[in-house]
This record gives structure tokens, sequence and C-alpha cells, in this order.
């Protein structure tokens, strides 16, 4: 109530919800929606009586990261809130194919579960209140550091800026620590399967040839050595982004 009358700001479906007639913004709403704003209707009174149009800024950094990950053969799909012909709109200028529009936390949740049913791995890249249920439901939640306090909490993984570039740097860095500790579990697997036999005198018999404690001990160390000095090289690891 403002001054004794009934005034409701919302969107079309919550005054329609209402009982408001928005039937003369019908035409204004698609026109906000095709520009990438979100129309916010105000009903007085039950009556309509007027019309904003709110845009979230693109971060700059958005076309970089979606291109990117593209090429990392990742499938990104924007899952918002927005009303499907303003999430359209951005999508475009952003570079994003897939769009799920009008999604309440429950339906990003759904949307998560229902790509995961397929087998796929999820990541989720959010900074809202709105999103931490998603986050915490995906297979690895990313909160923007500039987000909520809620999103954050829910998130596996936070990016200390509001670039969106910084995830594609996350799972990069990702990627090539898995490489890592798969070739450190290749050349450890290898080194014991042909230094244990040698250790215990398999050699002898061909040779007479025994490999005495101390070699033996140092060729450990020296295993050790070869395992930390490779994963050591991450040190070296430049993102795609680099700054």
């Amino acid at each position: 109530m403002v001054d004794g009358r009934r005034v409701a700001v919302g969107s079309a479906a919550y005054l329609i919800e209402l009982g408001v007639d928005i039937g003369p913004f019908t035409d204004p709403i698609d026109t906000l929606a095709a520009k990438a704003r979100t129309p916010v209707l105000v009903a007085v009174d039950g009556q309509p009586a007027g019309l904003l149009g709110l845009a979230d800024p693109i971060k700059p950094s958005a076309v970089g990261a979606v291109r990117q990950l593209s090429k990392m053969g990742h499938h990104v799909i924007m899952v918002t809130g927005d009303i499907r012909k303003a999430a359209i709109a951005v999508a475009g200028e952003v570079g994003v194919d897939d769009v799920e529009s009008g999604m309440l936390p429950a339906g990003k949740v759904a949307v998560i579960r229902r790509l995961q049913a397929q087998g796929k791995r999820v990541a989720m890249v959010g900074d809202g209140i709105n999103d931490a249920p998603a986050l915490a439901a995906a297979d690895v939640g990313i909160a923007i550091g500039t987000g909520t306090d809620v999103a954050i909490e829910a998130a596996d993984i936070l990016l200390m800026s509001g670039d969106l570039r910084s995830a594609v740097t996350a799972l990069e860095l990702a990627r090539r620590t898995m490489r890592t500790i798969r070739q450190n579990l290749f050349w450890a697997f290898a080194y014991n399967v042909v230094g244990i036999p040698i250790a215990a005198g398999a050699l002898y018999p061909l040779s007479g040839v025994l490999l005495s404690p101390v070699l033996a001990s140092a060729a450990m160390a020296f295993s050790s050595v070869t395992v930390v000095s490779n994963s050591l090289r991450l040190r070296r690891f430049i993102p795609t982004f680099a700054t």
C-alpha cells in the first residue's frame, strides 16, 4: 500500500496472477525484450500504470569466455530467470546458442539434474541468491567473487574477480592438473614395475648382478624427485587469458 493505494510491481506473469489486464503493454513488452531488457510492470489499484525496462550490463569478458569454452569442447547453456525474448537477445550478443529462460531456482536445478541424467558432467557459474541451489546441485559450482554470500557458500570454486574468463582459467588449470596426475601415476607405476623385480634379484640368475640397498634407496628417491619435478611444471602454467 502506498498512500492508501494498492501498488504492485513485478513481471507480467505476476500481474496476471493478481488479475491485472496487461493487454495495453503487450507490444511494449515485446519491444523491450527484443532489446535485451527485462520488462517490469507497475499496477495501481489493479490497473496497469507503468512499464520499466531493466538491463543487467553484459560483462565485457563474457564473449571471450563463451568463445573459449566452446573451443575447449564445452556445451555452454544460459539458464536465466529472464523472459524468453530478452534471454535470447542477450544470448545472441555473447554467442550462446542454447537458452533456458524463465527459470526459478528450482527450474535451474531441474535443468542440471536433466543434464546429469544424460550422463553429462555439469559446471554451473553463478553469482546470485537464485543461483545457489543450482551451484550446489552441479558437479562443479563456480561462484563469481563479486556475487552474493549465499552463492559463494554453495559453490566449490570461488573466482576472485568478476571476470568470467577466470572460469576458463580454472577449467584449463584443472585439466592441466589432472593430466599431470595421470603422468605421475604412469611413471611411478612403470618405474616400480621395472625397479622392484631388479631390486628383488630378477637379474641375478642371468648375470649374477644384485642391486645394493644403497642404489635401491637412491633409485627410490630419484622416483620421488621425478614425480615432484613433473608436478612443479604446473608453476609455469600460462592461461589463455593471461593477465
